[in-house]
């Protein structure tokens, strides 16, 4: 690895050690060899003052005694014997030796190391100076001192020294980190901002001091809140987009188009309602009510009328408007009774609505919803009741008596915990299958098989689609135990032939900490099937749980697990939180698929819709696509795949 392929900060630490290290191994050299120049300046002048002194006693004693040269031996061994000397050598002026005195090796290095002597020699000229007896010369006097003296001053010095300087490095390191883990946090921070953008999340990072790195986190602050604002404004644009294509101008419902090809399209949904109760709502005499209140009055008790709906809306298709005076809301639940006690209570909502407005009433009628019944047939018979509602008086409600399409026969909650319980079984044989509907890219490849879960509820009963059960086993708790259930189903036919396959998750099943660190435990041990599976909430789910879905897509992403959400349409006013979910596909909701060759407003927003979410990175795919046409007008609005009855099923 090269030293330009390391972190930043590893560079400048490295930078900073081998700076300090070189000012150190510097400061002991410099210091040394300052030293050892004192030294040598200090020896060369001992040698020539004691040679100079001791020759002149020398020549003293010789003066004194007569000349006697044995004192001359005794003088000098004397003087050698104080140990600080190498040699003193006495030789006569016709160079005869009188007197030699030499150290040995072991007392001349005196404990320096043997390198330390040889890296720094101190080799000092002897002091020479004459020894005379009067007038006479007697010889030549050479002193030595003992380097080894100076070399273990000098040695000791260095280590000193050399302690000191790192100490002093050691305190220099500790600042330098603390600025550096000063300098790297706003750095850190800045990578995590910019990691952040990359999977789809807004960050902003406090600006530090520095002012280098403080126009660097300017600059990233000042571009995530421009992300933000493009978001912001291209979501606000789609939504008034799907506001003009799919809402009622006056009482924001869905309007009439919007409506019936969302009903259209409901039977087509692995979420479908297995009971529900098409209601159509009429504001009895709305000329008359104009005439005695006003438009202005008039406006808002139907405004009322719509929010009474909005707000008693909790299934799969909202309310619409269908004329002036006509309102339609599909009434759904688990059983034929919850639908009719749903409906009751939609009277009820409407009525305290329009208390305000007196005058104002509405007559109800409603018709059995059944996911085989034609649209023509079912509007037909909701009509009928409604002009028999029209004849019984304000707030009067009738109800077509045709029953819906049941195949699993009404049974209490002991009853569905049981069967569902039974049916959930990990190790039970032939009671849980797989569907298997493709969703197709343009070229015909195959993106990843939808595999909704069926189970056989009854013995030798046929296998049941979710519609029939989910609702029972959402009530009764059993979520995370169905989502388990069809992800182990999927995975262990991915890993069996290599086919990428996608699961839907409940919301119950997002929350329970418990379920995502098991299916994490699960995808690590099948990582080959873990790249080929795909995970997606409805949309409504999505949103209400975006914090829980970003930190599913943090935990699982890693492993090759894409993250998308279906049903898509109803919320593009939140794209920018879409975005922050780090989501890598939207499937949008039939309802805007269903007829789109034939509605330019639709067209539209769906072609907005999806340039924006592919600008996000995004993949977009299409559901419910019925005919050849709305597949054009979809490959058309640069949609990347297309699930539905006019792409065959692979069972």
């Amino acid at each position: 690895m090269s030293l330009t392929t390391l972190p930043l900060i590893r560079q400048l630490r490295l930078l900073l050690a081998a700076t300090m290290a070189i000012a150190l191994i510097g400061s002991v050299a410099v210091n040394a060899s300052a030293a050892r120049s004192y030294l040598l300046t200090q020896l060369q002048l001992k040698n020539n003052d004691n040679a100079q002194a001791l020759a002149l006693s020398l020549s003293l004693s010789l003066s004194s005694q007569q000349g006697d040269p044995a004192l001359l031996e005794l003088a000098i061994a004397a003087q050698f014997d104080t140990g600080s000397y190498e040699r003193i050598h006495l030789a006569t002026p016709g160079g005869a030796t009188l007197v030699d005195k030499r150290a040995s090796l072991e007392r001349s290095t005196l404990g320096a190391p043997a390198w330390f002597v040889k890296m720094l020699p101190i080799e000092v000229a002897a002091g020479v100076a004459q020894v005379t007896d009067g007038w006479r010369p007697v010889g030549t006097l050479t002193l030595a001192s003992a380097s080894g003296f100076a070399h273990a001053h000098l040695w000791q010095g260095t280590l000193r020294s050399t302690g000191w300087l790192l100490f002093v490095g050691g305190l220099a390191a500790v600042l330098a980190g603390l600025v550096l883990r000063r300098i790297q946090a706003p750095l850190n921070a800045t990578v995590a901002q910019a990691r952040a953008l990359s999977e789809r999340r807004f960050v902003t990072v406090p600006e530090p001091q520095v002012p280098e790195l403080r126009e660097v986190s300017h600059a990233m602050n000042a571009m995530v809140q421009r992300l933000q604002a493009v978001f912001g404004e291209q979501g606000a644009q789609l939504e008034a987009l799907r506001v003009q294509a799919q809402a009622d101008p006056l009482t924001g419902v869905s309007n009439r188009a919007h409506f019936f090809a969302g009903l259209q399209a409901l039977p087509l949904r692995d979420d479908a309602p297995p009971h529900a109760t098409l209601l159509l709502l009429r504001v009895r005499s709305l000329m008359q009510l104009n005439r005695q209140l006003g438009h202005g009055d008039v406006n808002a008790a139907l405004q009322a009328l719509a929010r009474a709906l909005q707000a008693r809306h909790t299934g799969l298709l909202p309310p619409g408007r269908l004329n002036g005076s006509d309102f339609a809301v599909l009434v759904h639940g688990p059983d034929a009774e919850a639908a009719l006690a749903e409906v009751a209570r939609h009277i009820d909502a409407v009525r305290s609505a329009l208390a305000a407005w007196p005058g104002a009433s509405v007559s109800v009628g409603g018709a059995a919803w059944a996911a085989d019944t034609p649209l023509p047939a079912l509007m037909q018979a909701a009509d009928a009741a409604l002009v028999r509602a029209e004849a019984r008086g304000d707030f009067a409600l009738a109800l077509d008596p045709t029953p819906g399409s049941v195949r699993v026969p009404p049974l209490g909650e002991a009853d569905w915990r049981q069967r569902l319980g039974r049916a959930l079984q990990p190790d039970a044989v032939g009671v849980a299958s797989l569907g298997a509907f493709p969703v197709v890219g343009r070229d015909g490849r195959l993106l990843h098989l939808e595999c909704p879960l069926r189970l056989r509820l009854v013995d030798g009963g046929p296998l049941e689609p979710a519609a029939h059960w989910l609702p029972w086993a959402l009530r009764c708790g059993l979520s995370t135990a169905v989502d388990g259930l069809a992800l182990a189903l999927a995975l262990a036919r991915s890993e069996a032939d290599g086919q990428p396959r996608c699961v839907n998750l409940a919301p119950d099943s997002l929350r329970d900490a418990g379920f995502v660190a098991g299916l994490r435990s699960q995808l690590q041990a099948q990582p080959r099937a873990a790249a080929l599976l795909w995970l997606e909430l409805a949309e409504p789910a999505a949103t209400a749980q975006l914090e829980l879905l970003r930190e599913l897509g943090r935990q699982l992403r890693p492993l090759g697990v894409k993250l998308g959400i279906e049903h898509a349409g109803a919320q593009v006013g939140g794209i920018a939180r879409l975005y922050e979910a780090g989501l890598d596909y939207v499937k949008l909701e039939a309802a805007l698929s269903s007829g789109i060759a034939g509605d330019t407003s639709r067209t539209s927003f769906v072609r907005g819709l999806v340039g924006t979410l592919k600008s996000l990175g995004m993949q977009v795919m299409a559901e419910g696509v019925a005919d050849a046409a709305d597949a054009q007008a979809l490959w058309a609005c640069g949609v990347d795949g297309i699930t539905g009855p006019a792409v065959p099923a692979m069972v």
